[in-house]
């Protein structure tokens, strides 16, 4: 085993993130004592994270919302939100490893209590949505080995509470866990597992992460160096040894024996009461001055506040984009739009080089991510981040029949409800572009005040015109006028010489024409409100 001295136990604490946190005036300090009850709508009434200082009747420090912003992933991977994608690459293909450090150099170990001294409701497991079938723990992460490879597994779990010693939790959905856990039930076998509860944004990570071989080694990878892990109390699981809590124990092996749910899930609506196994706590690990944890997690339209709705927009983000460089000429940005219900809505902004080239772009998603249900492809012109700019664009660059793409029998996530329990469903995506190689017409062009910022570079508008083309404001900005009147005016005097022209952008042309007319050169568009 190494020693911890080579190992900052404290540099991917959760307690020093907060600090972190605090700093950028990302939290809210709640000082006075909160009932337990209280604690879900606090979190839910505002964006930023929440420290509260006093909970419950312990009074005990519980902190939430910890990566539930951009802002706080981006400080956690210690880049900028315009970095966040490559850094996030970056790490998965610098492989790190983990250390064990012996129980007594763990500081998640300070505090310990085994047998009858477990005691599951000290802790603060709190109600949290309004139909829930308990109070909860949201934040814990599960570490377990593959009795049957020795593999070992991370993921991430909910805990509802039942007594003292068991909590129920959710093994329902298709995973890793739920597959090794099968298998050890089918053998009659216990399935040991330990959580942690109190962990770096970084840690949720590599919970949430599924690749083959050693998934604990993605702690480590994650926070992009060696990880000290420990070996639990009573059982043989190596966990960090930097968390703020751990729960010892086992999944019995009667398999899916008790109701669990329901519970506000990653939609927006309710996961129904289902069959679940239970967990039986044989040990409860802590740091002295523990830093409890607690999500927000499956609140309909506030999503974009939950850490499950920003770090799967994030990872789902950085995989389009890694799509779509293989599949199109030139994607410019990808936003996953937090607020819709399972992360499914996907925009993209690309500068088509070929016709056809945004329904690639469609394909080539629905292929590659299968939670993804909507996409949308875009100019580069238009700002995906901006509802503005992408509702003027929907209004008016799409047509449902000409632009309208759906893909029929699909799979689809599982918890959308309106599936209505089928297993595959419709995808849609919208091509939201301009007609291909049309974008330079004025009809196509987005309309906006000039902003003159350039310097004069022409004497008069005569020799402005000399030197090409130019529409009316490029002219007074060419000019060096900061008035504009007088450009007319000499635009009109070239006009009553014959020497004025337009061309059907709107252009003005210096050449021969009719004296006190304006030229038409080249033909016009045409109207479509005039007969053809």
């Amino acid at each position: 085993m190494q020693s911890k001295s080579n190992i900052d136990m404290e540099k991917y604490r959760l307690r020093r993130f907060v600090d972190r946190l605090v700093g950028m005036n990302e939290v809210e300090i709640h000082d006075k004592p909160v009932p337990l009850t209280a604690l879900s709508a606090i979190i839910e009434s505002s964006p930023r994270a929440h420290l509260f200082k006093k909970a419950g009747p312990e009074q005990v420090e519980i902190v939430a919302g910890t990566g539930s912003s951009r802002k706080r992933i981006a400080a956690a991977f210690d880049t900028t939100e315009d970095k966040l994608h490559a850094e996030y690459f970056r790490r998965l293909a610098n492989p790190q490893s983990v250390v064990e450090v012996p129980s007594d150099e763990a500081p998640v170990h300070e505090v310990c209590f085994t047998g009858k001294d477990v005691d599951l409701t000290r802790l603060p497991f709190h109600p949290q949505h309004a139909y829930d079938g308990s109070c909860y723990v949201s934040s814990a992460i599960d570490y377990t080995i593959d009795p049957a490879s020795g593999r070992r597994n991370v993921g991430s779990r909910r805990l509802s509470l039942r007594n003292r010693y068991e909590t129920g939790t959710n093994v329902t959905a298709p995973s890793d866990l739920k597959r090794i856990y099968t298998a050890c039930v089918a053998r009659g076998q216990r399935l040991p597992i330990s959580f942690t509860v109190g962990a770096h944004p970084l840690d949720m990570f590599a919970a949430t992460t599924r690749q083959p071989g050693d998934e604990l080694s993605l702690v480590a990878t994650f926070r992009g160096e060696p990880a000290a892990v420990v070996k639990s109390l009573t059982n043989d699981i190596l966990v960090p040894a930097d968390a703020e809590m751990t729960l010892e124990g086992y999944l019995d092996e009667r398999g899916y024996v008790e109701p669990e749910g329901p519970y506000g899930e990653y939609m927006g609506y309710y996961g129904s009461i289902h069959m679940d196994p239970v967990f039986h706590c044989t040990a409860i690990t802590m740091r002295r001055d523990v830093l409890h944890h607690t999500l927000q997690h499956g609140s309909a339209f506030v999503l974009d506040q939950t850490e499950s709705g920003v770090i799967s927009a994030m990872r789902t983000e950085a995989r389009a984009m890694q799509i779509l460089k293989s599949a199109v000429r030139e994607p410019v940005d990808v936003y996953l739009r937090e607020i819709s219900g399972g992360n499914n809505t996907l925009r993209v902004s690309m500068r088509p080089h070929m016709y056809g080239e945004p329904r690639l772009a469609i394909a080539a998603l629905f292929g590659g991510i299968m939670r993804l249900k909507h996409v949308y492809v875009f100019d580069e012109d238009i700002n995906i981040r901006d509802d503005r700019q992408v509702e003027w664009a929907m209004g008016t660059r799409f047509q449902a029949d000409q632009d309208l793409v759906i893909l029929q029998g699909i799979m689809g996530m599982t918890m959308d409800p309106s599936l209505n329990g089928r297993r595959t469903g419709a995808k849609a995506g919208f091509d939201v572009t301009r007609p291909f190689g049309r974008g330079h017409e004025i009809p196509l062009t987005r309309c906006a005040a000039k902003v003159f910022d350039r310097p004069a570079r022409f004497q008069t508008v005569e020799d402005a015109l000399a030197a090409g083309p130019m529409f009316y404001a490029d002219i007074v900005e060419g000019v060096g006028s900061d008035d504009g009147r007088e450009v007319a005016c000499a635009l009109d005097a070239l006009r009553q010489a014959g020497r004025l022209g337009r061309d059907r952008d709107g252009r003005y042309h210096l050449g021969e024409f009719k004296p006190g007319a304006t030229g038409i050169v080249g033909p016009l568009y045409h109207d479509p409100n005039e007969g053809t």
